[in-house]
């Protein structure tokens, strides 16, 4: 008996083993196979011992078909490739997920043939004891919605797998839909299932010395159609037809008439037909013709014209009528019904001379052998101006007798010259009683086309008893006139049965079916019946001439021509092949492999490999695929089991060189839930076996005294171990003593769980596949605190949240920092100073060196000086920065100093020390956050890629304080969040909030109190700078700073920690966000902490004044109405709370002279409100802001340079931009403004008269769409407008007139359109076109038209060499 190992690691019996609880599998599998089981589920649950070949045998037993005949695949993938149907391998091992997880399959066909069914193992209809009316069908387009239900097998208790017609038993093949090219599919099936075009066009034989097969469209049809006869598959492509008709790819995705396609598919054919026997094919089946006459009613005279047909138009509802037609032979009546010609529009007859009341109207003089009937349901509606469809019931019968609507006139009238263009005419005139004497009854009508070859004098008249018409083929639309669904139901000949060919679905219908393809309701026949009927209805009819000696037979395969037999035959090697290339990518396993190449480092690829290659091949497979030749020897690689999301060794595959690769990757699938990784060695180590069940650990030695965090050392382990085993086993890795280790799991980000249950499982604990976990071993006394207090969970709190950041010191220009020094107030007077263009500029490392120096010494002091506690307390605090004292300007000079006490200067000694050469040589002294966790990678993603100082226009919370006045206060306590919230709820208790003041959401308010003093108490973040080195520098080592800093730290205290490097105040340099693109965006929020910064972000230092308590930044642009531009940047500024606009123009004005070149004055231009590029409310000199204007951080403002002095003088004032059209010319007017002193229309239409010398009366305005300047056609402008509205004031619907800015465009009643040819309007649309797309406005005039099918007989279209 076979011993397997328990968890408690003694040996039990296997089967004992299995039988205690063994996992089981939900198998939820989808049959594909059919239109009519592609919604039903069936669930089986199963345990996970089950081999592969028994859940086949399940499967069969419950759908009841023949194993061996179907497939199972994954179903969340596209290509889904097969479950190995012989396989041994149990579930569990295949990568099904056990314990209720649904495991979804599908149920697929086997090699392109349906799936046979357990009682009817030989597939025919005859032979399932089945007769029609037992069998469910299925007619229309698929269903979409699926209701799935697991409490049985399948959703339907009536399900009947029996019940369903597979291919074998319809004995048709599908067609496979490329994208929206159903109604392609329809039309090509009913030409296949119409004897006479199969006939004749398998006749035809190809020359394949005189056109290339895949442009020739009768090969190609010829190919399908023997495909269709022939193979053995469900479906087939039409890819090569549509490739031969000069399509590509997109062509798929536009859906079509289907009698548009049949006009443009008959043509292509007439054209490559040329010159062959096929020449007059069409005409000759599908070809008939009518008479358009018109007789004078006083004398007879009769003029007429004969026209042909390929099929005809009927139409479903009269224009203007309330009821539409009932029947097709309704529609036909209506169609030859003559009209009256009277009153105006009387006809001049040649013979009277004269104006003379006359009727016209069409006659059919014979009919084609197969008749097309297409129904009108696509219209126009002219009150919507949309196209409609009309689904208003109209029967047709199965049998059409078109004998009534040949008049007995007609009868006896001449057989004028045969037409062979549906688009010739043939002209003439004659008396009525004279027309039986002028021709020969030889050349009389013929109602029906006669295949063979005898001339026209040898066709007899038929009588009108055999003009009878049998339907075969109904082309059926599913959906809207804005697009839809066709499908074809057509009656074969053979049989004389009905099926619905639903793209790749066929299946046996009924006449019941058909009669559901009327259309409409069963409710009366009312003018809005059809918008509640039915969008499923018939399109196109076609009938046949019942005739016994023309009505032709399909060609069997007996009787096909010796090509066609040759085409048999290369079909059938071709699918050979196809289905041969097709089992071994089945066969073929591809999984994503990895290596961490020596040279390249960490390369990724796809290996693909046959199932039945050895491991020991796909290691070299693997090894030439990822390019080690000559880098690493082939006996120093190896592939083993790897989970590239958690970076986990699953297992390595000692012992199995020989096992075939399907084995060990359990089978080919899709897609696999584990990669493979080649794994490398040096040629003195072993690889370590990696058994399945260990999980892996990265274990971070802890250094409290240092207070360093080591870099990772990977350790396996198991997960029913208890933490005392986890101990030693970590203690045997890394040295450290297991009795005083603490072990610290980090589970997800900032959770940190310490381990000292001994006896508790790894399991328990929440260890999963690769964890992360810190240990500590020292004698240190911090172990007898609580964890939450103890200095390691401070290190590793500050571990998890310190981020490395790249920052870039600015260029001092000339200047700029001259007789600035920073100095430091304690024991020494030393000045670091900066010097200007002069000078040689010291670098940042000579600057951190003197710095260091200079404190040392003071440092020094204080220690010597301190207790034994204090020093204690101060190595433990030693590395969270604390800055307490203010930065005040000293002297007129500009000389700062820093003015720090005795504890400050330690700590900057030791965050400076940090960065100097004396400790940067222990690896394990960089602070950096190496092997973060999934978890803190995913919390640095989910901060907002853009700055949220920037976001915002509504808050002004992105003003800075003035750091002068006080010190600033660092981040409010270790929590991982934002502190600001916090701080403005405690500073705004009892009071309301205000979000739009800076006052209140300054950064400063809540912060400091009065006289500058901090609120809260100063907290310690850690914060560390060094040069960057060359490796690590991506800017000039001598301008980059490497920082290490506590990302809660708030951005005031970042910069004020930046100021010895940056030689200035906070105040006077300004910090700025790089992105991946190279964008710079300000950092302006001083309360905000660097939260949603993340590793090796870059900042870029700039000097320059920030901002003070109640400043905004603002973006000045100048509006230039008649520009084609109307928005030119003009200037940055800074506008503060409390200003007049009077005073922010004379700021401004100096700023223009200087950096515009603009020379104004404080009358002559004027700032107003930009939204976007709308200019909306002037601001008047006397308004104040944020008293009487909103005003946020970045915001914009136009400026608009005035011809005059401002007219503007109150609110009540409105200022409208008025344009005018001149409909005569075609063109509009230059932009005027208009002071309006009220809201009134009639003062509007004063002040446009005004300055247009337009009458009152004629004078007509419309107000412009979108946004400025409100382009818009001139093509268009005229009838697109709502002109002359009837309102009285402007504030009203429809004008909403209630802000200066708006656009009114007005004109001359009076003034006509210019008339335009279709070449100049052509033009002029051209030009419009490229003017509005210039200007971003969208072209309105010429809506997207749908794309006209075209067949190319060149093979494709031609390029426009303008075109892009």
């Amino acid at each position: 008996m076979e011993m397997v190992p328990s968890e408690e690691n003694q040996f039990v019996p296997k089967e004992i083993q299995n039988a205690a609880e063994e996992p089981r599998v939900l198998c939820i599998i989808q049959d594909i196979t059919s239109a009519k089981t592609i919604n039903e589920r069936l669930a089986i649950n199963l345990p996970a011992s089950t081999t592969l070949s028994r859940l086949y045998e399940d499967v069969a037993l419950k759908t009841g078909y023949v194993n061996g005949t179907f497939e199972l695949a994954w179903g969340n993938a596209q290509d889904m490739a097969p479950l190995d149907h012989s396989s041994e391998m149990s579930l569990l091992d295949s990568a099904f997920e056990p314990c209720g997880k649904r495991n979804f399959l599908h149920l697929t066909d086997k090699d392109g043939e349906q799936p046979q069914i357990a009682s009817d193992e030989s597939g025919t209809a005859e032979s399932s004891g089945l007769d029609d009316s037992s069998q469910e069908r299925f007619i229309g387009p698929l269903p979409r919605d699926c209701t799935a239900s697991f409490s049985g097998d399948y959703c339907s208790p009536s399900y009947s797998y029996s019940s369903i017609l597979t291919k074998s038993e319809t004995g048709y093949v599908g067609l496979v839909n490329q994208a929206m090219t159903c109604y392609l599919n329809s039309l090509l099936q009913t030409l296949f299932m119409t004897p006479e075009f199969r006939n004749a066009l398998y006749n035809w034989e190809f020359e394949e010395s005189e056109e290339d097969p895949v442009t020739s469209i009768p090969y190609q049809l010829q190919r399908l159609f023997v495909l269709l006869q022939t193979s053995k598959k469900r479906a087939i492509e039409t890819t090569d037809v549509t490739r031969s008709f000069g399509w590509d790819s997109s062509e798929a995705w536009q859906q079509h008439d289907v009698q548009e396609l049949c006009r443009v598919m008959f043509d292509a054919l007439e054209q490559k037909w040329k010159q062959t026997v096929q020449a007059d094919l069409i005409n000759q089946l599908y070809q008939g013709k009518l008479k358009d006459y018109v007789r004078c009613l006083e004398c007879g005279y009769e003029s007429w014209r004969i026209d042909t047909y390929l099929d005809i138009p009927l139409v479903i509802r009269p224009f203007g009528a309330s009821q539409a037609y009932g029947s097709v032979e309704e529609a036909l009546q209506a169609f030859i019904q003559p009209e009256t010609l009277d009153g105006p529009n009387q006809y001049f007859c040649e013979r009277c001379k004269k104006k003379c009341d006359a009727r016209k109207g069409l006659r059919f003089l014979h009919f084609p052998y197969l008749l097309t009937l297409q129904l009108k349901r696509f219209d126009f509606d002219y009150t919507t101006m949309h196209r409609i469809k009309l689904n208003d019931r109209m029967t047709f019968p199965e049998e059409l007798d078109m004998s009534p609507f040949i008049d007995v006139e007609d009868e006896k009238s001449p057989q004028t010259e045969s037409c062979t263009d549906s688009g010739a005419e043939n002209e003439g005139s004659c008396h009525s009683d004279q027309m039986s004497n002028d021709f020969s009854t030889d050349d009389c009508v013929d109602e029906g086309i006669c295949l063979d070859s005898t001339s026209s004098t040898e066709r007899v008249m038929k009588p009108k008893s055999l003009l009878t018409f049998e339907l075969f083929s109904v082309m059926v639309h599913s959906g809207s006139a804005a697009g839809g669904h066709y499908y074809a139901c057509i009656k074969s000949f053979s049989d004389g049965q009905w099926y619905s060919f639903n793209d790749q679905h066929v299946s046996k219908i009924t006449q019941d079916d058909i009669k559901k393809t009327y259309g409409g309701s069963s409710g009366s026949r009312g003018y809005y019946s059809s918008a509640f009927a039915s969008s499923t209805n018939a399109y196109m009819l076609i009938y046949r001439l019942k005739d016994a000696s023309r009505n032709a037979k399909y060609l069997s395969v007996e009787d096909f021509p010796e090509h066609i037999k040759s085409l048999v035959q290369k079909e059938k090697e071709s699918e050979e092949q196809e289905k041969r290339q097709r089992e071994i990518e089945r066969n073929t396993c591809k999984i994503k492999l990895f290596c961490m190449h020596p040279v390249k480092m960490m390369m990724e690829s796809k290996l693909e490999v046959h199932k039945d290659k050895t491991l020991t091949e796909a290691t070299q497979m693997a090894y030439k695929l990822m390019e080690l030749e000559g880098v690493v020897s082939l006996d120093c690689c190896r592939l083993v089991k790897y989970d590239e999301f958690h970076e986990y060794l699953e297992r390595s595959y000692e012992g199995e060189e020989d096992t075939p690769m399907g084995l060990l990757l359990g089978g080919v699938k899709s897609s696999y839930m584990f990669d493979l990784l080649l794994e490398t060695r040096r040629p003195e180590q072993v690889f370590q076996p990696y058994k399945p069940g260990e999980v892996m650990v990265k274990v971070h030695v802890v250094d409290l005294k240092r207070e360093t965090i080591a870099s990772p050392i990977s350790v396996r382990a198991y997960l029913n171990q208890t933490t005392t085993e986890f101990k030693q086993l970590i203690a045997q890795a890394t040295g450290l003593f297991a009795e005083t280790m603490r072990v610290v799991l980090e589970r997800c980000y900032n959770d940190l769980r310490l381990l000292y249950v001994p006896n508790k499982t790894l399991k328990a604990e929440g260890f999963f596949r690769s964890n992360k976990v810190f240990v500590e071993s020292s004698e240190s006394l911090d172990y007898q605190l609580a964890f939450a207090d103890s200095l390691l969970w401070k290190l590793l709190d500050r571990h998890g949240n310190t981020i490395r950041l790249f920052v870039l010191l600015p260029e001092q220009s000339p200047g700029t920092l001259t007789n600035r020094t920073l100095c430091q107030k304690g024991g020494t007077d030393s000045d670091v100073s900066f010097e200007g263009s002069k000078g040689n500029r010291k670098s940042v490392e000579a600057i951190l060196e003197e710095s260091t120096e200079k404190l040392k010494n003071l440092s020094l002091q204080q220690q010597q000086g301190s207790s034994t506690s204090d020093s204690q307390k101060s190595s433990d605090t030693s590395d969270f920065e604390h800055i307490e004292s203010p930065i005040q300007q000293v002297d007129s000079n500009s000389s700062l100093c820093v003015a720090a006490d005795n504890r400050e200067l330690e700590n900057r000694i030791r965050s400076m020390a940090a960065g100097n050469g004396g400790t940067s040589s222990d690896p394990e002294n960089h602070f950096v956050c190496e092997e973060r966790s999934d978890s803190e990678m995913n919390n640095d993603r989910s901060t907002s890629s853009v700055d949220s100082d920037i976001l915002s226009s509504s808050h002004s919370s992105d003003t800075l304080c003035n750091a002068d006045s006080g010190p600033i206060q660092l981040a409010n306590g270790l929590d991982s969040h934002s502190i600001t919230s916090s701080r403005r709820s405690k500073a705004h208790e009892g009071k309301k909030e205000t979000w739009d003041t800076a006052e209140e959401d300054s950064g400063t308010d809540s912060e400091y109190d009065d006289n500058g003093k901090s609120k809260g108490e100063a907290q310690y973040l850690y914060f560390r700078a060094e040069p960057c080195s060359q490796d690590d520098s991506m800017w000039d080592t001598q301008k980059c700073l490497v920082v290490h800093v506590d990302k809660r730290i708030t951005l005031a205290a970042f910069k004020q920690n930046l100021e010895p490097y940056v030689g200035v105040t906070s105040t006077q340099f300004k910090v700025f966000r790089v992105y991946a693109n190279n964008q710079e965006f300000e950092s302006i929020r001083l309360n905000e902490t660097l939260s949603s910064f993340s590793d090796d972000n870059k900042i870029t230092i700039r000097l320059g004044r920030a901002l003070k308590k109640g400043e905004y930044r603002v973006k000045v642009y100048q509006l230039l109405l008649n520009e084609p531009e109307p928005c030119k940047f003009l200037v940055d500024t800074v506008f503060a709370k409390g200003m007049t606009v009077g005073q922010s123009k004379e700021e401004l004005l100096p700023q223009l002279k200087e950096q515009c070149k603009l020379d104004l004055t404080i009358d002559r231009f004027r700032l107003r409100k930009k939204t976007w590029k709308n200019p909306g409310t002037v601001f008047l000199d006397y308004h104040v802001y944020e008293e009487d204007i909103s005003i946020s951080s970045n915001w914009e403002v136009f400026l608009e340079v005035l011809n005059e002095p401002e007219k503007m003088k109150s609110m009540s004032q409105l200022a409208v931009l008025t344009r005018r059209w001149r409909p005569a010319t075609m063109k509009l007017g230059a932009f005027q403004e208009v002071i309006l002193e009220s809201s009134s229309v009639d003062e509007l239409k004063e002040k446009l008269s005004e300055i247009s010398d337009i009458p009152l009366e004629n004078l007509e305005f419309a107000k412009g769409r979108g946004t400025f300047p409100c382009d818009i056609s001139v093509l268009e402008i005229h009838q697109d407008l709502d002109w002359n509205t009837k309102v009285s004031t402007l504030n009203v619907w429809p004008l909403y007139i209630c802000d200066d800015g708006a656009v009114v465009f007005y004109r001359n009643s009076t003034e006509e359109l210019m008339e335009l040819s279709e070449d100049e309007r052509n033009e002029l649309m051209k030009k419009e076109s490229t003017r509005l797309l210039k200007t971003g406005h969208r072209v309105s005039y010429s809506p997207r038209k749908e794309k006209a099918l075209k067949i190319y007989l060149d093979g494709g279209p031609a390029k426009d060499p303008g075109q892009d």
